[in-house]
């Protein structure tokens, strides 16, 4: 049997997942880093909980005597990428990126791009009185400063942090477009801020704020590992198994 370590993080993760363990011959592990308290399901053998920084996850890697690595979590997990990056070429194991195309500015989209959160904050106009956070409950902390607006903050699970003068939506995607139209009708949405997290699963907000001339400050994604990448959930069964062709023939 192959083993076959998946880092999820992402729906594409949990597609990834499901084909690949209708694979013969190949034993896949499904790694969650644990920040989600009610994951999405995910098929065949689970891992929850960090590994302790590359170190850690060479060990794993070692331990384990994984075969190949694919790293399918989410853009803005950087710090465990650039783990699996250095572990995998410590071991001298195969492994790829899966990571969907960012999305991209065009007509009438009126974006802010900024490269942080932090940043983000600083770009909000003081005309902006309410504003739609769709950041995840991670990075909400920097928020707290602004004392004006109202905010509506959607997120798959509640945050620790407080922002008194908000609204909570917890949900999943994917999100269509006539309910995010509706949704930035009745809050009276002015500004978005937003991830640029690439995929279908969470566009429809895009799409609606540019039929609404509604402004959206875009968080840009961080700088990515040096390491191959594949787009999607078949490019990345098609690095597998052509890998696997090389080790059995």
């Amino acid at each position: 049997m192959v083993r076959v370590l998946v880092l999820c993080g992402t729906g594409d993760a949990i597609e990834l997942v499901a084909k690949l363990s209708e694979i013969s011959d190949i034993e896949v592990i499904a790694s969650l880093a644990g920040r989600t308290r009610q994951p999405a399901s995910l098929t065949g053998t689970v891992r929850i909980g960090g590994f302790g920084g590359a170190d850690g996850l060479t060990t794993y890697l070692q331990t384990q005597k994984i075969d190949y690595l694919i790293d399918a979590t989410h853009p803005f997990a950087i710090q465990m990428s650039d783990h699996a990056a250095a572990a995998t070429k410590a071991v001298g194991i195969p492994s790829v990126m899966l990571v969907r195309p960012a999305w991209e500015k065009v007509s009438g989209d009126r974006w802010i791009e900024v490269e942080s959160v932090e940043a983000a904050v600083q770009a909000i106009p003081v005309t902006a009185k309410r504003i739609f956070l769709t950041i995840g409950r991670q990075q909400l902390a920097p928020f707290t400063t602004l004392k004006e607006p109202w905010f509506l903050i959607r997120s798959i699970e509640s945050s620790d942090v407080v922002i008194p003068n908000s609204k909570i939506l917890l949900d999943r995607g994917p999100f269509s477009l006539d309910r995010e139209r509706q949704l930035l009708r009745d809050d009276r949405i002015d500004l978005i801020v937003s991830k640029n997290s690439g995929g279908e699963a969470t566009y429809a907000k895009v799409v609606a704020a540019r039929e609404l001339d509604i402004p959206i400050v875009m968080v840009q994604r961080p700088v990515m590992p040096n390491v191959e990448q594949v787009e999607s959930v078949d490019r990345a069964i098609d690095w597998l198994q052509d890998r696997l062709k090389g080790k059995f023939n």
